[in-house]
């Protein structure tokens, strides 16, 4: 099975991009929503480390954000919880889905968090720059503060395009973007 990773800035359209290969996808946004809605652990064990912000299960996002803006430590501390549950969920995808060519990974914060293997395919995302930060703000949750915070965290965009095996240029339309896709499809598989 191949693994198929996309890499890139936040909001740069690497979710859509993976629906975009018809393989199973693994989308750690969307595992780490679930966790706040349905893990009790993870739950405790935030509130245990920070009890002035998670007051009560589920976790609602606008604790999370408040954690994060109020101070950047808690952001690891948040992470340090999370991660974990993502690792152990994604692994979990990966055992169900042995049996597909590939499998398409797409995952904030992969090559920080060492989830990626050597022999990866990984998969640079590169839109316009002005064509983000327009985006994000179309996002009802967009917050500018938290997109610093967040971008603190992650590697240079520029290690992250070395590292890559192929890069897509998403200019937001996908015809463009679905050929990009057929030829390294045909390429890797």
């Amino acid at each position: 099975m191949i693994r198929i990773a996309l890499v890139g800035d936040i909001g740069s359209g690497k979710s859509h991009i993976a629906k975009l290969f018809n393989f199973p996808v693994f989308n750690a946004d969307f595992e780490v929503a679930k966790i706040y809605k349905t893990n009790k652990q993870c739950f405790k064990k935030l509130k245990k480390k920070l009890p002035k912000y998670f007051l009560s299960f589920p976790v609602k996002k606008d604790q999370i954000i408040k954690a994060i803006i109020e101070d950047e430590l808690n952001l690891k501390k948040i992470t340090k919880i999370i991660h974990p549950e993502i690792r152990k969920k994604m692994n979990i995808f990966l055992k169900n889905n042995k049996k597909y060519e590939a499998v398409v990974l797409d995952i904030p914060l992969l090559l920080e968090n060492k989830l990626n293997k050597k022999d990866d395919i990984l998969i640079f995302v590169q839109p316009k720059k002005s064509e983000i930060i327009k985006r994000l703000k179309k996002r009802d949750n967009f917050n500018i503060s938290l997109f610093n915070k967040f971008k603190k965290i992650q590697l240079p965009l520029s290690f992250k395009k070395k590292k890559s095996n192929y890069i897509i240029k998403n200019n937001f339309t996908n015809r463009s973007v679905k050929k990009s896709i057929k030829k390294i499809i045909k390429e890797i598989i």
